[in-house]
């Protein structure tokens, strides 16, 4: 089964992706912040990330850039899920290393379209 660490600050967020993601047959874990996620990553590191942009202690682009350099960092797909809709914020996160981009809100169908695309599912 492929394991995702679903990271947003939002826990109503984190739970909504879990059940769709868990519905695609994904193994899920949360983090609420990017500390936890990179925290998360070194203990195990999943095969995909679900990422929101802005969230306390570590920002999502702040976590990305050091998720990339660590040992195994490049291996899992990442998607940003943000209200961060600019072109500049998804230049930015692309040129950072993710690999999707999802604008919130999302939906099932968002969710399983952008996995597909990445070779998720």
């Amino acid at each position: 089964m492929k394991t995702c660490l679903v990271v947003d600050d939002s826990r109503v967020v984190r739970k909504v992706a879990r059940r769709i993601l868990e519905d695609l047959d994904f193994e899920c874990s949360e983090a609420e912040d990017g500390k936890q996620a990179m925290d998360a990553c070194g203990q195990s590191m999943p095969d995909a990330i679900l990422l929101d942009w802005n969230m306390p202690v570590m920002t999502g682009i702040e976590f990305l850039k050091r998720l990339r350099k660590m040992s195994g960092g490049t291996d899992p797909k990442v998607v940003f899920c943000t209200t961060e809709n600019d072109l500049a914020h998804i230049q930015e996160a692309l040129s950072a290393g993710a690999n999707e981009y999802i604008m919130k809100p999302f939906d099932s169908e968002i969710i399983q379209t952008k996995f597909a695309q990445v070779g998720l599912i």
